[in-house]
């Protein structure tokens, strides 16, 4: 039986490993933490956002520049089949009102372990705290618990992740080696994560508050979405959705009336009484959420009066980010393995029978279960070209070479 190496046991690692084993290859998996799918793990915490139910051709457009090459993948395995999948390990799916999947589980360790019992079930042989060390000609190097050692399987599939979340594994750590190979690589970058704003003392009262019914503005784009008044700045699904543009220097505005436009909101504040204090005119207008009527006397100490004003502040809230968080802070991350390093199945150009898959390779998306929903079609595409690979070249082998 063909041998085959999966390096990382993410959502992308282990559908390689199922595509591989469905193949009939014997299947080994490495990873370097103690137990698999941490972050996988860490993602089902906030209810395990498996994709998004809406069609293909729009989905597509999430991975922006990165959509073409991604296209075919998803194709193959995009969000209805992302919902067989979950199915057919026994984990019911739902909805939302954002078009937002979820298991009803609103989890990601019922899905991992039937996931996993799937895989050994095909015999396939999960290896922990196995830290990949680069690459001697057709051989895979660990560092293990035993002490180095060395694989030479027939196809080999890298899934390592990205370098964001060191700490569940995702260190970024494998750029290096490749780099000495000579493989190109985009620099790493944040994505979907929070921006640091310098707030004075009077906000610390509303720190860990969302901020709901908001529309948030950065250059071109606006998104509706909510967002967390954090110590450290701005943070949450609204934000993430505009983290590229504020990434590339955009500018921050939050419109807190997003269901009135400007006039509409004039007109409003117009009908106030006369002598009526700043605080209760925000409040007749923004509701009873003190967060709010507190962003608005955070951008501006003393907002203007005069009813046309206030209403263009009210829809563009000026918010002074200061710079994304730490890049390990963030829920992923842009750069990695460039596309040109691949071919059509994955296969790095210049290494035969090694291919790469999930989010160490160049592509970013948004949060609402496009990150995710790539990684797994980008490991089952990887895992069958791997496969197809192998039983291509099996016949060619030349006799008494070491396999995994």
């Amino acid at each position: 039986m063909s041998k085959a190496l999966v390096v990382g046991s993410g959502p992308a690692g282990l559908m390689a490993a199922e595509a591989l084993s469905a193949a009939g290859l014997a299947v080994t998996i490495a990873e370097a933490m103690p137990s698999p799918g941490r972050k996988f793990l860490m993602a089902g915490k906030s209810g395990l956002n498996l994709t998004m139910d809406e069609p293909l051709e729009r989905f597509v457009t999430a991975y922006a520049e990165a959509a073409d090459a991604l296209a075919p993948m998803l194709q193959a395995f995009g969000p209805a089949e992302v919902q067989s999948w979950a199915r057919e390990l026994g984990q019911e799916v739902f909805t939302g009102s954002s078009g937002r999947v979820f298991p009803r589980a609103m989890k990601a360790s019922p899905l991992l372990r039937a996931w996993l019992a799937r895989l050994a079930g095909r015999g396939v042989r999960l290896e922990t705290r196995w830290r990949w060390r680069g690459m001697d000609g057709p051989s895979q190097l660990f560092d293990t618990p035993t002490g180095p050692h060395r694989l030479q399987p027939r196809v080999t599939v890298l899934a390592f992740g990205g370098a964001s979340w060191a700490r569940l594994g995702s260190d970024g750590a494998w750029a290096e080696a490749l780099r000495t190979e000579g493989l190109p690589l985009s620099p790493f970058r944040g994505a979907n994560m929070g921006f640091c704003v310098a707030w004075s003392a009077h906000m610390a009262r509303h720190f860990g508050r969302p901020v709901k019914g908001a529309a948030l503005i950065a250059g071109d784009r606006r998104v509706r979405g909510e967002f967390v008044v954090s110590a450290r700045g701005v943070e949450g699904g609204g934000i993430y959705a505009v983290s590229r543009d504020l990434r590339e220097g955009a500018t921050l505005a939050i419109d807190l009336c997003p269901d009135l436009d400007e006039e509409a909101l004039r007109a409003r504040l117009d009908r106030g009484r006369s002598g009526e204090s700043m605080a209760n005119r925000l409040r007749r207008v923004l509701g009873p959420d003190p967060v709010r009527r507190a962003l608005v006397f955070e951008a501006l100490p003393h907002p203007p009066r005069e009813p046309a004003a206030l209403a263009r502040l009210l829809k563009a809230l000026p918010i002074a980010v200061a710079g994304p968080r730490p890049m390990d802070e963030a829920i992923s991350v842009a750069g990695g393995l460039r596309w040109e390093a691949l071919d059509q199945g994955l296969m790095l150009r210049d290494r035969p029978g090694v291919f790469a898959a999930g989010e160490m390779l160049d592509w970013e998306a948004p949060t609402g279960g496009y990150l995710i929903t790539a990684c797994l079609a980008t490991g089952l595409w990887a895992g069958r070209a791997a496969a197809a690979h192998a039983a291509a070249a099996s016949f060619s082998l030349p006799p008494g070479l070491p396999d995994a």
